[in-house]
């Protein structure tokens, strides 16, 4: 099970526009909010994703880029960032790797994929894992305070 103080496991996924996003590139530039959700325009998953674009600037002025990950394909990240003016990408995690590879459990009696966000410092550290399948725009708010406190 990752732990915060861990180094966040490096992986490479396309983006809403056909790019590239590689974790690694983003070492030393700026702090990243990974969040990972279940699924494109469901309730919790759109509020979620919503609160994170009506906050979006207070990230970027901690010094963080936020990205959304899901199994769902580009195709439907396109229409889901087109429909509700998402501003951050979103990474297709087709077949699930990336998922396993940030050990974020199913929930729902393993039914769904579960919703957790890692806030991972400039330097590739996790430095908060917040797990809630509920609570989903609390994701936003936990990351937000995690950033200010590092930008102390």
């Amino acid at each position: 099970m990752l732990q915060i103080g861990d180094q966040a496991p490096d992986f490479t996924l396309r983006t809403t526009t056909g790019a590239t996003f590689r974790l690694a590139d983003q070492r030393g530039k700026r702090a990243i909010v990974l969040y990972f959700y279940p699924k494109d325009d469901t309730p919790g998953c759109t509020a979620e994703a919503c609160s994170f674009r009506d906050q979006y600037e207070d990230f970027q002025d901690l010094g963080a880029e936020v990205i959304g990950v899901s199994s769902d394909s580009e195709a439907s990240h396109q229409k889901f960032t087109q429909k509700h003016r998402l501003p951050f990408p979103l990474l297709a995690d087709e077949g699930g790797k990336v998922r396993k590879l940030y050990e974020v459990p199913r929930s729902l009696l393993g039914i769904l994929p579960g919703r957790v966000t890692f806030v991972i410092d400039k330097e590739g550290v996790i430095q908060y894992i917040f797990n809630s399948m509920q609570r989903a725009t609390d994701h936003v708010s936990k990351a937000k305070e995690v950033l200010a406190e590092l930008a102390k």
